[in-house]
C-alpha cells in the first residue's frame, strides 16, 4: 500500500485512494464537497498546544516530531482502522500546511509505516 500526503489546497483525484484529513481543524478557504475527505479522526492530530508551539517556533521539527510520534501511540488502533479502511489502494494523508516536508502528515506517514511493518 502506498501513502502519499498531499495539501488539502490541491485538487481530489482518483488516484488519491483513500483520503484523510490528518488536521484537527477544517482548511479555511476548502469546501467540504470539493476535498472528497473520506475520514477525519481528529484524534489523530496534533493537539493544540504541540501545534501551536510547533508553528511558533518553541519546539523545532525534531522536538515536534518526536513528541507527536510519542502522542500517536495512544491513537494506535485508529491508524490501525485507517490502514484497514483503505485497504489495498492508496492511502492520501491531506494536510494544510504550506510546508510539505514539516508537518504532521509525514509524522503520520512515518507512524503508519512503522505499523505495517
Amino acid at each position: 500500500m502506498e501513502i502519499y500526503l498531499k495539501r488539502a489546497f490541491d485538487d481530489a483525484a482518483a488516484a488519491d485512494g483513500y483520503r484523510v484529513l490528518v488536521d484537527r481543524l477544517w482548511p479555511r478557504g476548502v469546501a467540504k464537497q470539493d476535498a472528497a475527505i473520506d475520514a477525519w479522526p481528529k484524534a489523530i492530530a496534533p493537539s493544540d498546544e504541540l501545534r501551536q508551539r510547533f508553528h511558533a517556533g518553541e519546539l523545532d521539527w525534531a522536538d515536534f516530531r518526536r513528541r507527536y510520534l510519542t502522542d500517536l501511540k495512544a491513537c494506535r488502533e485508529e491508524l490501525r482502522d485507517l490502514l484497514t479502511s483503505a485497504g489495498r489502494g492508496p492511502l492520501t494523508l491531506v494536510f494544510a500546511s504550506k510546508d510539505e516536508h514539516h508537518n504532521n502528515a509525514v509524522v503520520v506517514r512515518q507512524y503508519l509505516r512503522m505499523l505495517k511493518a
